[in-house]
């Protein structure tokens, strides 16, 4: 480790730890090797209740801001990239829900999926609405009335377009699930995001009554498509069933968001969209790479033969398995260092932070992490690579850490975000470089 780098985690760590309640030496125990390529730079201490439950990430490098969705403070958190400091919380959640066992009812509890482009974020809440927040104005308080997408259960992960006029959310938990298109706000100065219309697959491919899924969607510019992860589909192989012995594997939804179609079938090659089989593959993430390649976050919590993690070409449907990695929820690609990043909450051997060359889509490490430990955002910038922990449940009770590692990583037995870092020649860190 750089002189640099030691000195940068000694003052951030003693910054982090002043907010803690019950603080240790960050960056120690398993979750923080010392031979591996990514190195533990410091945790950001979160103000308020102890994180028993959150959900996915995101960063806009540009502003440098890192926004994840904190059910446990019913908020999205900002955390500033550049100095490693907790800036603000964005309100007005429905915070935790819990079920009638006194455990995280994932459903109903919010803030879920979040997405940023320029000075507007997009943030789905529980109660099934998607919420927008000015980042450019003081106010920690929604930009326009909430939108509803029509159902009782989340609004789970989203993504937009490289323009921002489009959004794509996902009701992962309604029965069918579906997903609903947004006109967003773009680079404009106002919030008038509109429902544009609801997408739904053919009640052949996702079944209803089944209680199955529709989770997170990439944009990908070369093709102009939204891309669907779809942890099972009917008939992925023939004769299967979704609760096995012979288990259903999934499907990536192709969705074209200027066509006016409202409901997907199988995959029809020459308008690439629709529902495409996947071999081997349960997804629940899904990034877009260099390319034109996307990564799957294939996963045994969806299909329990799944070992790999799957890089599928978004014009040739061509695939490769990255071997030694399953089980991510939230998996992200940083351009600033060409890796994936995955958030394996249930990987093999226990949760991990995975590192994925992208142009070998070889895994390079992982770095273990503590349980329920699977929301990852990369800031291109400034490689700095941002992992959310749960506090111990010790602490928190049902859906905390299970393991010692979240502690040892975040220095407090409060939960955390804890900040890696990967160190490439010649990156910059200011705000013209792109």
């Amino acid at each position: 480790m750089s002189a640099r780098l030691s000195s940068a985690s000694a003052l951030l760590g003693a910054v982090s730890l002043a907010a803690s309640g019950v603080a240790f030496g960050a960056c120690t125990g398993p979750g923080a090797p010392t031979d591996t390529q990514t190195k533990c730079l410091t945790a950001v201490q979160i103000p308020g209740d102890p994180l028993r439950s959150f959900d996915i990430s995101f960063v806009n490098p540009h502003r440098a801001e890192y926004y994840f969705a904190d059910r446990s403070n019913a908020a999205v958190q900002v955390i500033d990239t550049r100095h490693l400091t907790h800036k603000r919380a964005l309100g007005g959640f429905v915070g935790i829900k819990l079920n009638n066992m006194g455990a995280v009812d994932n459903s109903h509890s919010g803030p879920d999926g979040v997405v940023t482009h320029g000075r507007w974020l997009y943030a789905g809440d529980g109660d099934s609405t998607l919420k927008v927040f000015d980042l450019e104005s003081s106010a920690s308080t929604v930009a326009q009335p909430p939108l509803s997408t029509g159902g009782t259960t989340r609004v789970d992960e989203m993504d937009i377009t490289s323009d921002g006029e489009l959004l794509l959310v996902a009701n992962n938990a309604e029965d069918p699930p579906y997903a609903t298109l947004f006109a967003a706000n773009g680079d404009r100065s106002f919030s008038a995001v509109q429902k544009i219309m609801k997408i739904t697959v053919d009640n052949a491919i996702i079944p209803a009554g089944e209680g199955l899924s529709m989770e997170q969607p990439a944009w990908e510019p070369r093709t102009g498509r939204f891309y669907v992860s779809i942890p099972q589909i009917a008939d992925n192989p023939a004769g299967c069933t979704f609760g096995g012995p012979k288990f259903c594997q999934g499907g990536l939804l192709v969705i074209d968001p200027h066509s006016s179609k409202q409901e997907y079938g199988a995959f029809d090659a020459a308008t690439n969209t629709g529902v495409l089989s996947l071999s081997d593959c349960g997804p629940n993430g899904a990034t877009v790479g260099p390319n034109a390649n996307l990564m799957l976050g294939c996963t045994p919590q969806n299909v329990p033969t799944n070992i790999t993690t799957q890089v599928i070409n978004a014009k040739t449907k061509h695939f490769v398995e990255v071997g030694g990695l399953t089980g991510s929820d939230e998996v992200w690609y940083n351009a600033g260092d060409n890796r994936y990043y995955t958030g394996s909450n249930r990987a093999k051997g226990g949760a991990g932070l995975g590192v994925v060359n992208a142009e070998t889509n070889f895994l390079i490490e992982k770095i273990p992490q503590g349980s329920n430990s699977h929301s990852v955002a990369a800031d291109s910038k400034r490689n700095r690579i941002f992992v959310p922990q749960v506090a111990p449940a010790s602490v928190v009770g049902s859906g905390g850490d299970t393991t010692t590692v979240g502690a040892g990583i975040c220095g407090s037995t409060n939960g955390c975000v804890a900040v890696y870092v990967h160190h490439v020649d010649g990156e910059r860190d200011d705000d013209g470089s792109d």
